[in-house]
């Protein structure tokens, strides 16, 4: 049937309004299209210019040992972040914890299987899941155990929170926990003003004729608190059996020994510096004693009896023993040493107090002196 021309008008219009729409809806299309294209562009560029990494969620010190509720994971720009910052600290902290008693590594990897070197080779590690220890086998089947120990990440430098984490500023501990290691308080060293816990020292034994040894190296130091306030002349350290033994010796000979002074002296950048070696020679009564000592390792009695040589005898000999020989009743030089240790004690006293804003509780041996 014909249409009048009105009709065929009409139709004409809405076929075109039709056209101009599917033309307007693929042009809008078309833009939309390009304009996720873009975003997702911007959003890949964005991605590749972005590094998942761990920050410290807190301010730490150097040689302060570093635990997993310091880090956090944060996604920053990789342009600032330097090329050795690891977003793998957890099993940074894995690796580095597990050792066997020498101190040797037990790595872990990717897989979560472990494994250790020795001669230059990789030796497989294995679990007993219902011993908990660890053992490598030969190709007999035979089973060799591991006795383990812990070590830590300490921090190499002073952290403020928020730094990046690289592998360059941060370090495994000098300490090595063995069995023999217990904590111990002591309270007739003499301490540097500002020792607060955290801090690594090295106790030294300064005799009256001038010579200078260290007794112990390297410990960090907890400064107890009693009701909230510093005791201001006492600290904790954990040290092994032989350590003990040596302290012991040192605080005997410097009860002895008139003018004498066994006193604390702190690492500016434990995490960077390394541990002292111990040059003081016990008496051979201690000796004797360390020697026979079940209690100590194979490793520390080794190197002690590595440190007791000729030489070191000879020192003792000419020296410390003099020394108790010597200034047993000196008159003038104990007065001077004792006003030292006391304006030592004096001054520390009140650099805590300024800490605390009150008062620093002595303990009853500080209190008699």
């Amino acid at each position: 049937m014909a249409s009048n021309p009105m009709q065929r008008q009409a139709r004409n219009y809405f076929l075109l309004g039709m056209a101009v729409t599917v033309i307007i809806a693929a042009i809008i299309v078309v833009l939309l299209f390009m304009q996720v294209k873009k975003l997702n562009e911007q959003i890949q560029a964005e991605q590749a210019a972005t590094k998942t990494v761990y920050v410290l969620t807190q301010d730490v010190k150097s040689g302060q040992v570093l635990t997993s509720d310091m880090f956090k994971l944060e996604t920053v720009k990789s342009t600032g972040v330097p090329m050795d910052a690891t977003s793998d600290v957890m099993t940074l902290l894995q690796n580095y914890s597990l050792c066997d008693k020498s101190g040797n590594n037990i790595y872990v990897e990717a897989d979560g299987s472990l494994y250790m070197m020795v001669d230059n080779s990789k030796v497989t590690v294995y679990r007993e899941e219902t011993t908990d220890s660890y053992y490598t086998q030969s190709t007999n089947g035979e089973k060799t155990y591991i006795e383990t120990a812990q070590k830590s990440i300490i921090a190499k430098v002073d952290m403020k929170a928020n730094t990046v984490i690289t592998n360059s500023l941060i370090s495994r501990a000098d300490e090595l926990e063995t069995d023999d290691v217990r904590k111990q308080e002591y309270n007739m060293l003499v301490l540097p003003i500002d020792l607060m816990t955290g801090d690594y020292v090295d106790v030294r034994f300064l005799l009256p004729s001038g010579q200078d040894f260290i007794v112990v190296s390297k410990k960090s130091v907890t400064i107890p608190e009693v009701n909230g306030e510093y005791l201001s002349n006492t600290i904790q350290m954990n040290l092994s059996e032989e350590e003990i033994l040596s302290l012991s010796c040192a605080m005997v000979e410097a009860y002895r020994m008139n003018s004498s002074k066994l006193y604390v002296t702190k690492y500016t950048q434990a995490g960077l510096q390394e541990a002292a070696i111990p040059n003081y020679v016990v008496n051979s009564e201690v000796a004797n004693e360390i020697d026979a000592d079940p209690n100590i390792v194979a490793e520390a009695r080794k190197a002690l009896s590595e440190r007791y040589t000729d030489s070191a005898k000879s020192l003792r000999n000419n020296y410390i023993n003099g020394a108790i020989s010597n200034y047993g009743d000196s008159e003038n030089l104990p007065i001077k040493m004792e006003e030292s240790i006391t304006s030592s004690q004096e001054s520390r006293q009140q650099y805590l107090q300024s800490l605390t804003g009150g008062t620093v509780t002595t303990t009853e041996t500080e209190q008699q002196q």
